[in-house]
């Protein structure tokens, strides 16, 4: 039993550490407040427990009940994991946690997080030193029930000559301020106040010592004071779909790897699964048996990566296609084969089942192909190849069935820039849950099925990705929405 104190940096998911990943791969209950970034709990097992202790304003969890919280846990056995925003020991109470748990001798680790003092700083493009600006930065709350603070000699700070990063002192700026132009700093000081750093809503406002109290800010803000605050450097707001924020609808699963893609291009995302991937009605029977004879079929055809996945299950290794030779209907699914040691044979110019069997060889006397593939999938692959002199043997290898998502997430969706549909069940499970009134503005969509499954309920396609791929998904929505992005469209 142990229990981790984890920094999980200022917001962007990125910044997490590798030790952090770790030990949240292995916990057996997180321990998360306000400000760790929510997509974090994903990196920890389902069957993990969470507990959510934020400290949000007007409903306070005392300190006293999250370490005695983190203590009963630990000596039930269990591994433990505090995520914390920032750096546990930056003004985030991770030392009174570790002297806690040190008194009733349960065994911790700290692993350090990358604070908000220094990243949010870096995203807004303002190093907090800078030959000839500035050689030292002092980090100090602004964070006291009663202002002026006697903690902290804001006068003596004024002096430093250094740069001055304040956390969580927005409600008290203009006290700030005048405590620190009374020790000596001009009123023309560069001001950065920096909302939301690292995250896809960050805001930096600039401005200077004596007007920062007309400045219009809410936290949570990161204020830096000083000759650095002048200089834009910035590189994180000129992503190209900063400020936009765009529905997935694909499966907790495969969402992630496009749901990572977009936030690398600066977007928000809303990851709202609108179907889940289950076992195919006879538990996977009838797939298992096709698995054990798979040396018997002259080729193997995917028209999915579920597909992919499912039949892996029931493989040791690619060994098991022998002489086989494999079709890919598009790029991913193509890639999901070669992740697993499968070299493709035929893979089509365009993603459609259509392509797929117009590029399939004739097929010859007792000459077979397996197809496995979803419960509701269409049958033109199997028909196709049926035409063109094939025996094809169509398994069930797995089910969609429609996912119900929280209604704070579907809230969110609902004033979404964009949405991207990668099936057409992920459309009609939409529509299902939210009603077409709640689609947002642009649509973007994966193929040429998924867009016509689209129209079909009245709705405007605005893109359709020209290769069917995550990347060409993330191309086709930087494609239309990034001029928006440019002129600050986005919440």
């Amino acid at each position: 039993m142990t229990v981790y104190l984890v920094g999980a940096g200022p917001g962007d998911p990125g910044l997490l550490t590798v030790r952090g990943a770790e030990v949240l791969a292995a916990a057996d209950v997180v321990v998360h407040d306000r400000l760790a970034e929510i997509s974090l709990l994903d990196l920890a097992p389902s069957a993990a427990e969470r507990v959510d202790v934020g400290k949000s304003p007007g409903a306070p969890v005392p300190q006293e009940d999250i370490n005695a919280l983190l203590v009963e846990r630990a000596k039930a056995g269990l591994e433990v994991v505090r995520l914390k925003g920032g750096d546990p020991f930056v003004f985030g109470r991770g030392g009174e946690e570790a002297e806690a748990l040190r008194a009733a001798a349960v065994p911790f680790e700290v692993v350090p997080g990358v604070t908000a003092a220094v990243a949010v700083p870096a995203y807004a493009g303002i190093p907090v030193t800078h030959r000839g600006m500035s050689t030292s930065f002092t980090v100090v709350t602004g964070h006291s029930r009663h202002m002026p603070d006697t903690d902290v000699d804001w006068e003596t700070l004024a002096r430093s000559g250094g740069t001055v990063v304040v956390l969580m002192g927005v409600a008290h700026r203009t006290e700030i301020a005048r405590r620190l132009m009374a020790g000596g700093l001009a009123g023309d000081t560069p001001v950065a106040a920096v909302r939301w750093g690292t995250r896809p809503g960050q805001r930096t406002v600039r401005t200077t010592l004596d007007h920062l109290h007309a400045v219009d800010l809410e936290p949570p803000v990161t204020l830096v004071v000083g000759q650095v605050a002048a200089l834009d450097l910035s590189w994180f707001e000129g992503r190209p779909l900063f400020g936009c924020r765009i529905v997935v609808t694909r499966t907790k699963e495969q969402g992630s790897g496009l749901a990572d893609r977009l936030r690398r291009l600066g977007a928000e995302v809303v990851h709202l699964p609108t179907i889940a991937i289950v076992e195919a009605i006879d538990g996977g029977a009838a797939l298992a048996a096709a698995a054990a004879r798979l040396r018997d079929y002259d080729w193997v055809a995917f028209t999915s990566t579920n597909s992919v996945e499912r039949l892996f299950t029931h493989l040791r290794d690619a060994r098991a296609f022998g002489d086989a030779r494999v079709a890919a209907v598009g790029p991913g699914t193509a890639e999901a084969l070669a992740a697993r040691g499968v070299v493709v044979d035929l893979l089509p110019g365009r993603s459609v089942a259509e392509a797929l069997v117009e590029t399939f060889p004739p097929g010859s006397g007792r000459a077979r192909v397996l197809l496995p593939q979803g419960a509701l999938a269409r049958e033109v692959v199997a028909t196709g190849l049926a035409g063109k002199g094939w025996a094809v043997d169509v398994v069930e290898a797995y089910r969609t069935v429609p996912a119900a998502p929280p209604a704070e997430l579907l809230a969110a969706a609902a004033k979404a820039d964009a949405v991207a549909f990668t099936s057409a069940s992920t459309v009609a499970n939409y529509v299902a849950v939210a009603g077409t009134g709640a689609v947002p503005p642009a649509v973007v969509c994966i193929g040429p099925v998924t867009a016509a499954a689209v129209r079909r309920y009245g709705l405007k396609v605005t893109a359709v990705a020209g290769e069917a791929s995550v990347e060409g998904l993330a191309a086709a929505l930087a494609s239309c929405l990034a001029p928006a992005a440019a002129v600050g469209s986005g919440p």
